[in-house]
Formats: C-alpha cells, structure tokens, sequence
C-alpha cells in the first residue's frame, strides 16, 4: 500500500514540476515580449499623453504627414533635420540625425521611431518613408482618417 502511495505523489510531483515550468516559461516570454513592443501614436495622441511619456522615455512610433515647408536641415557635419509631423489637428516637432530615406519629402507619410524628449519635440533614431504613391502606413492612414476635418454634410 505504502509503494502505490508513492508513487501517486511522485506522478503529483512531477506534474506540478512540469505545470509550473511551462507556467515560468510563458510568463517569462510575456514579460519579454512586453519590453520590446514598440507602440504607435499620431501627433495627437502623443500630445494628450506627453507627460507619461516623458516620464517613462519609452521607445514608441510616431506617424503622419511630413508638413509642408517644415523640413529643416542643420548646419552640422551630422546631418541632422527637423520637421513636423502631423495628423491633420496636431503637430510634433521631429529631430532626426542620419540619412534620410530616398522618398522623405514634404506631404508625405512618415513613421518615425524614438522617444519624446520634451513636451512636443520627439527625437528619432529611425526613419521610414511611405514606398509608394498609393501606400500609406495603415497607422498613419487610420490617424489620418480619424483627425480628418469634417467634409461638409449639406452637399451630396
């Protein structure tokens, strides 16, 4: 009797060993995979909730429209520019130090990863520009949409 005993508890034993091992694996996986999730905001978004993100200084995405005549290039050996971003209701300053993709132009979709680092100015250290006349980043097309003025509902 006692020999089944022990052997029921040794098969609990090692079922919860086994449970709590693929329990530690998939928390540890979540906890990894949640440190480097980059998230995406419009100018908008980023500007209602600058104050948390100047205080955490995570890497996030921002995207939208390349203001026109906002592209500034400094006069230092690190090629350097600024720019404004915008969703159609708000605008971020963008410092950006590197080689800008071929298609970076005013009016033109962006998707720049960074950090904000004061209120309103967010300093990147990757740039992407839309890869065709037609494509637009779906985040930047969805905050586009969203920020988009009102089309006047008395015409047909």
């Amino acid at each position: 009797m006692t020999g089944a005993w022990q052997a029921k508890h040794t098969r609990l034993a090692l079922i919860l060993s086994v449970t709590a091992g693929i329990g530690l694996a998939v928390a540890l996986t979540l906890i990894g995979l949640s440190q480097n999730v980059t998230y995406f905001y419009a100018p908008t978004d980023i500007l209602a909730s600058q104050e948390k993100l100047l205080k955490e200084q995570k890497h996030i995405r921002i995207g939208g429209l390349v203001e026109r005549g906002s592209i500034k290039h400094a006069q230092d050996k690190k090629a350097t520019i600024t720019f404004v971003v915008t969703d159609l209701k708000e605008n971020v300053l963008v410092r950006y130090t590197g080689i800008t993709p071929d298609l970076f132009r005013d009016g033109q979709g962006v998707v720049a990863e960074g950090t904000l680092t004061a209120p309103g100015e967010f300093t990147a250290t990757t740039l992407l520009a839309k890869h065709d006349e037609k494509y637009m980043p779906p985040e930047v097309a969805k905050a586009l949409e969203k920020n988009a003025p009102e089309k006047n509902k008395d015409k047909p």
